[in-house]
């Protein structure tokens, strides 16, 4: 397939949870980071609670989520745009599944998408769902993860 464009992006991560013995031992340390991308207000990190994270700031996996919930919402507004259908809100309450491997390891398996969509009285609600599929097949973070991305959308009028 040919290259439409090359885009290339940058983050940084830094570690904050040093608590003044480093990593001397397991419990020693908090899993708090910081992520900024280009000047943007920091992001507040930390691990899951279940992997002794703080729960008031995102983990790795939530933001993963979230990623494929908002590309996946973008691609749609945008296809919706193209076909005359005018979406008046747009809320996707996405679950995702993560696997621990006896390893110690993991991996997600499945992430269903469920956008609740409210388009106009007369706009077609066929064509407003097939367009689920269309940007489900043209989202970047979609495109690159090794796991099902389902979506059930509720398209509602008005």
């Amino acid at each position: 397939m040919p290259q439409k464009g090359e885009h290339n992006y940058s983050a940084t991560v830094v570690w904050t949870g040093n608590s003044g013995e480093g990593t001397k031992h397991y419990r020693a340390f908090s899993r708090d980071h910081e992520i900024t991308c280009g000047g943007k207000p920091t992001i507040a990190g930390s691990a899951d609670p279940a992997f002794l994270g703080d729960s008031s700031r995102y983990n790795p996996e939530e933001l993963l989520l979230s990623s494929l919930s908002a590309c996946h919402m973008l691609w749609y507004l945008h296809l919706c745009a193209d076909a005359g259908i005018t979406v008046s809100s747009y809320e996707d309450n996405a679950e995702g599944r993560m696997i621990e491997a006896k390893s110690g390891g993991g991996h997600f398996d499945k992430v269903t998408l469920k956008p609740i969509v409210s388009i106009g009285e007369n706009d077609d609600s066929e064509l407003a769902t097939s367009l689920h599929e269309k940007a489900h097949s043209l989202c970047f973070i979609a495109n690159s993860v090794n796991f099902e991305v389902a979506c059930e959308a509720d398209i509602r009028r008005g």
